[in-house]
């Protein structure tokens, strides 16, 4: 059997079907995803002799010659799959499958020319594809695969489906019409009238000759009418099945596909599944030896081979209580020494060697379990966690295993066990090493993201304190306000309705209440939090559903969970913070999320003033003001906006100042107000479209403001516009302390997405670098506690704020270091 794939039928299934797919280089990867595994489902389950897989090519076809309004309503393809079709033309080149394309002509008529070649050889043939204009190849020898329903169609198939035998798909395509293609049909004759006259009297050339035997009238008026359109749409359906081909069996024979290249290719799209199936002899999984050290000779001899060997991998495999359940260590030879958790303590003299490198993989959980020992841990430390993050960003998953795949060319299995995990770790090591300064990354690595590391550990050991008594009364006042409101709008709707749900709101909002519809969706008209704040600016009841949607996610996420997250042992909360969170290198934080707790509303400043300080301490907030508008003072070197902060003026008044060419002291609420949200919204890269929308002006207005604020800090347009230019030519942008962010984009011709990344492409250096200032004052503060053995503890940080536990005595010391350590980070 011969099989012929429509490529590009194939492409777009592949590409709907299969959504937000990408490498860790923000490459598209869906299609090519979707079109590997169809194609090997094909040669797995079918086993083809011969196979080839068959494009339109670009320029003007035939048929747009003869119908210049054919297929012209289509849109066209997504930039995310232009991307995609070299990439699945190099698949297929690794597999040996050949590709015809032929100028002028379409995929369609190169499979109806490769058909007729076939059938005269003998070969029968399966075409790949759902289309109906291929069926009228279809013949004792030439059957249809449909990857839709999984199913091969044959003449009988296709013949029971439509009503009349295939061949006439060419008749009814030209009397119905085909809307897809744009081809006309005759107007007012549907599928149904179709099939009737082709079951009736064969082709179209036979109808119009027999026009006068057509019972309807209506049908036949119509037909008469449009006799031209239907011969043409016809002949449009028709296929060019003389195309120049050859059909060279030789070149489509099944063969040997290239697994280096494949394995080569699936690596660099980060299909791991399949890279593992492709990976040669000289990448097989490496078979180790596990030995338990169980007694202390046995130790004893590993600590002194790891001494020896200067390197030693450890990784800490977590059982789902979360706490180890094993110790896994490496050496670089193919045997991995075990032990278990009660043993850590053997192990102090690798623990304190300072010529020792330690290689782990998240260094902050393996910092908190030595503390929570007493144990004491000297030397560097790699992480192969920070590390890959570092150097690669967009990753969803940086354990070793994974890391070894990408950076060493290693398959491992689905599920790597700690023993692999520990051996991937110590061949990654010197790789990873050479990686970080080839990119300029390792000043940032060592600098601030393995000291921070410890940091974190410290900071959630220690935790936070949570008054319980006073949340309970906060958790009993706002249902008591949610119970308010939801009687109030049940009576305002004259019906009780389940008030989370956007359907049933919608429903009341929009047909019962008549209020006017903002926008739509797919499945409804939308209850969003935008549509309703519109609506609220009219309605009551738009309003107090916002309210009642604040107040019952408030009481959800900290008032009802807060409680349940303190320690029994420790009583304190223990959030944990993330280091690889944000590809700005911000922190992030969970179980809870202390940075999310709002200021803005009187809830959430209520819930805030529930997390208190120790019994007899205080708390100590220190926060950066302005960061992130001095940093950008600083990125772009604009004379005014240094000037501003030089003078330690209020930068939002200054600048409302400015750009309403008014006094400072003239300036009023809503002139700051404006200013403010200007000046944030510059360093987000907002348009005048998004500040429109945030200040509630017409899109003029807007833009008015934001030419004025460029007038006055000109300097900042030129800096944004370099952000831009550097990151279309290199592919990424970077911080000041070198952090890198790829954001591929940039360069996209889709224009809402190319907007989006060059946002991100202005906002990242100045985010990035305001976020590595903190983690430096982080460092530098826990330091000097440590130094001067102060009993007061950095217990969380929200963003540019950093929030300490202090005793009283050294509350005047306390003040005095963090400020100084955070104006001068370093």
């Amino acid at each position: 059997q011969l099989f012929l794939i429509d490529g590009h039928a194939l492409c777009y299934r592949s590409f709907f079907a299969i959504r937000e797919l990408n490498n860790s280089k923000g490459e598209a990867t869906n299609a090519v995803y979707g079109f590997v595994n169809t194609l090997r489902k094909i040669l797995r389950e079918f086993e083809p002799t011969y196979c080839a897989v068959v494009f339109d090519a670009k320029g003007k076809t035939r048929r747009q010659e003869k119908y210049a309004a054919y297929k012209i309503q289509r849109p066209s393809m997504p930039e995310g799959l232009i991307s995609q079709i070299p990439v699945i033309k190099e698949c297929l080149k690794a597999f040996a499958i050949p590709i015809y394309e032929q100028e002028g002509y379409e995929a369609d008529d190169l499979i109806g020319a490769l058909v007729k070649k076939a059938a005269q050889k003998k070969i029968p043939v399966v075409v790949v594809s759902d289309d109906k204009d291929l069926y009228q190849l279809a013949e004792k020898s030439v059957s249809f695969y449909s990857i839709r329903n999984d199913e091969i169609r044959d003449v009988k198939a296709l013949e029971k489906r439509y009503g009349f035998s295939p061949r006439h798909i060419t008749d009814y395509l030209g009397l119905a019409g085909d809307s897809s293609d744009n081809i006309p049909g005759v107007k007012g004759v549907g599928e149904k009238t179709a099939t009737q006259l082709i079951q009736q009297f064969g082709t179209i050339e036979d109808i119009y000759k027999n026009l006068s035997k057509v019972a309807k009238e209506a049908v036949r008026k119509k037909l008469e009418a449009d006799q031209d359109t239907a011969l043409l749409s016809k002949e449009l359906a028709t296929l060019e099945c003389d195309a120049p081909v050859r059909l060279d069996l030789k070149a489509l024979s099944v063969g040997e596909a290239d697994q280096a290249k494949l394995f080569e290719l699936f690596q660099r799209l980060e299909f791991k599944r399949l890279s593992l199936e492709y990976a040669g002899k000289s990448t097989e999984e490496t078979v180790l030896k596990r030995t338990q050290l169980q007694d202390p000779k046995k130790t004893k001899d590993f600590i002194a081979k790891a001494k020896a060997k200067r390197k030693l991998a450890v990784y800490l495999d977590r059982a789902a209580d979360s706490l180890f359940a094993q110790m896994y260590f490496n050496i670089g030879t193919e045997e991995v020494f075990l032990s278990g958790p009660d043993h850590l303590e053997d192990f102090a003299p690798l623990w304190t060697d300072k010529t020792l490198v330690k290689i782990v993989h998240n260094s902050k959980e393996f910092y908190k379990e030595l503390l929570s020992r007493n144990v004491s841990l000297k030397g560097e430390i790699f992480d192969i966690l920070l590390t890959g993050f570092l150097l690669q960003p967009g990753r969803s998953d940086y354990k070793p295993a994974d890391l070894a795949w990408k950076f060493l060319d290693q398959p491992v299995s689905e599920h790597a066990d700690g023993a692999q995990q520990a051996y991937a770790a110590f061949q990654l090591y010197p790789v990873m090493s050479k990686e970080l300064k080839a990119h300029s990354l390792d000043e940032l690595y060592r600098n601030i993201e393995a000291p921070l590391a410890y940091v974190l550990a410290q900071v959630e050991r220690a935790g936070v304190c949570l008054d319980e008594k006073c949340l309970a009364k906060l958790g009993q006042k706002c249902q008591s306000r949610i119970d308010e409101l939801s009687k109030l709008l049940y009576k305002e709707a004259g019906e009780e309705f389940n008030l989370n749900s956007p359907k049933q709101l919608s429903v009341i909002l929009f047909e019962k209440l008549k209020l006017p519809v903002i926008k739509r969706t797919k499945t409804g008209y939308s209850t969003d939090e935008g549509v309703l704040t519109k609506l609220a600016e009219n309605h009551d009841f738009p309003l107090q559903i916002l309210e009642y949607r604040q107040l019952a996610k408030l009481k959800s996420t900290y008032i009802d969970a807060l409680p349940k997250l303190v320690n029994p042992e420790t009583k304190r909360i223990h959030a944990g913070f993330n280091q690889i969170g944000a590809e700005t290198g911000r922190l992030s934080s969970r179980n809870p999320n202390l940075q999310n707790i709002p200021i803005r509303t009187e809830l959430g400043r209520q819930i805030r003033k529930c997390i208190i300080a120790s019994e007899g301490n205080k708390l100590l907030s220190a926060d950066y003001s302005q960061i992130e508008l001095r940093i950008l003072a600083h990125l772009s070197g604009d004379k005014n906006l240094i000037k501003a902060f030089a003078e330690d003026q209020d930068i939002h008044a200054y600048t409302a100042s400015l750009i309403f060419d008014e006094d400072i002291k003239k300036i009023d609420y809503h002139k700051r107000d404006t200013a403010k949200r200007v000046n944030f919204g510059i360093v987000y890269g907002m348009s005048g479209f998004g500040l429109s929308k945030d200040l509630g002006i017409s899109q003029t207005e807007a833009q008015d403001f934001i030419d004025r604020y460029f007038l006055r800090y000109p300097k900042v347009k030129d800096f944004m516009q370099a952000q831009i230019q550097h990151c279309q030519e290199k592919g990424y942008v970077v911080t000041l302390l070198n952090r890198r962010r790829y954001i591929p984009e940039i360069n996209s011709k889709n224009n809402a997405v190319r907007q989006f990344a060059e946002r991100q492409a202005i906002n990242t250096p100045v985010q990035g670098s305001a976020a590595d200032l903190v983690k430096l004052a982080m460092i530098d503060i826990q330091k000097a506690l440590e130094k001067e053995k102060f009993v007061s503890k950095m217990i969380s940080t929200v963003h540019d704020e950093l929030v300490f536990d202090i005793v009283l005595k050294e509350e005047k010391a306390m003040v005095a270091l963090v400020r100084e350590k955070m104006q001068q980070a370093q």
